[in-house]
């Protein structure tokens, strides 16, 4: 029999929503940093529409998604929920980024199937949904699910399917990410760019690089595969700086992308800052999950109030559910809070995700509209 579980923010099953109101939140609020929240405003950053753009799949398993797979797939993985939580979630502070990346290796193994792969991803949006995340953009690395003999176009129709699924059934709107691996040849890459593109019309719209920068720092190595992707109409994103410092997000611009995952240490760089700033090149920061790969000392010291306030394009985004153990509204949460951006500098930077998302305008107009109206008649998001 399996142990009850710990208490959690990673989910099991769809949480409910709690019936709440705008009444109660009065007046006007100037965050301490450190200094809990009222529960008024708690409240308010859960009720918030939000919009992610860097979240992981294979870093978003439910606990007991996982549990179910170990056992019908006959992978050998902790049988108890405790056990489970232990394998997928990563310490509050890991050694070095390949620390962290080992808390990947499980839920990998787990999704080697067409059903198991469009499950999760059904499942993400639902739980995404539930938060309150109105517009979602999914990474997931294609090529890391074939092992077992599914193909690649295969692998991809079913996370695409998946996402299609939930979104009718939840009215998130989704967009995927094709990701792209450091480790892995540069003509495979390539393939994965060309094949990726043909589902661009059903949902696929961006592509990414990530994976091991010490071992791999270099992504003109997968210049072909960044050239055939931009040719096939997807837009571009790269993880870069979760090594290195400032010097490997210099050395991702050169790919032209539009934005870029991570890169929290190009505030230690005045010239960066000013190239980012030239460029329009917008940063998709995860201040939770830097914290745990060792990229900033704390959540509290992230820079994210820092780059906003220099006038460098940010997003705030999880990168992991269950990896990090934390939702979107905790990790806005974690911005006033802890890191002490302002409500309204945190709605900016809310709003702003929906202006450098990866999908038309056909998709974008309406939930703009929707956000701008929602914020309206708040006063505590007024600058």
């Amino acid at each position: 029999m399996s142990d009850p579980p710990p208490t959690s923010t990673v989910p099991r099953s769809r949480p409910k929503p709690r019936p709440e109101t705008r009444d109660d939140v009065r007046g006007p609020y100037a965050p301490g940093i450190g200094e809990p929240l009222p529960n008024g405003i708690a409240r308010l950053i859960e009720r918030m529409p939000k919009a992610e753009l860097h979240l992981h799949l294979d870093g978003s398993l439910r606990i007991d998604t996982a549990m179910d797979l170990a056992l019908t797939r006959g992978i050998e993985a902790p049988r108890t929920w405790s056990g489970m939580y232990e394998a997928l979630v990563a310490p509050p502070r890991a050694a070095d980024q390949a620390d962290l990346l080992r808390a990947f290796d499980l839920p990998i193994t787990l999704m080697q199937d067409a059903e198991a792969l469009e499950r999760i991803t059904a499942e993400l949006v639902e739980e995404k949904a539930a938060d309150n995340v109105r517009y979602a953009e999914i990474r997931w690395g294609p090529l890391l699910h074939v092992a077992r003999g599914l193909s690649l176009r295969d692998g991809i129709e079913a996370v695409v399917a998946g996402a299609e699924r939930a979104s009718h059934a939840t009215s998130t709107t989704v967009r995927l990410i094709c990701t792209a691996l450091r480790s892995h040849p540069p003509g495979d890459n390539v393939v994965l760019a060309e094949t990726a593109s043909l589902f661009r019309d059903r949902g696929l719209t961006g592509w990414d690089l990530a994976g091991p920068e010490a071992r791999y720092p270099d992504p003109a190595t997968h210049g072909r595969a960044f050239e055939a992707a931009r040719a096939g109409g997807l837009r571009i994103t790269l993880h870069a700086g979760e090594w290195g410092g400032p010097a490997q997000i210099w050395r991702a611009l050169p790919m032209d992308p539009e934005r870029i995952a991570h890169g929290p240490t190009a505030a230690d760089d005045p010239a960066l800052l000013a190239e980012l700033r030239a460029r329009a090149v917008v940063l998709d920061l995860c201040p939770t999950s830097n914290a745990q790969a060792g990229i900033v000392p704390s959540v509290a010291e992230h820079p994210i109030a820092r780059l906003h306030r220099a006038g460098v394009a940010v997003t705030l985004s999880t990168d992991d559910l269950t990896v990090s153990d934390l939702t979107l509204s905790e990790e806005y949460r974690n911005a006033v809070e802890r890191i002490g951006l302002s409500l309204p500098e945190l709605w900016a930077i809310d709003r702003f995700a929906l202006d450098v998302a990866f999908a038309d305008d056909e998709a974008l107009a309406p939930l703009r509209a929707a956000f701008d109206a929602w914020a309206a008649g708040i006063p505590e998001l007024q600058t």
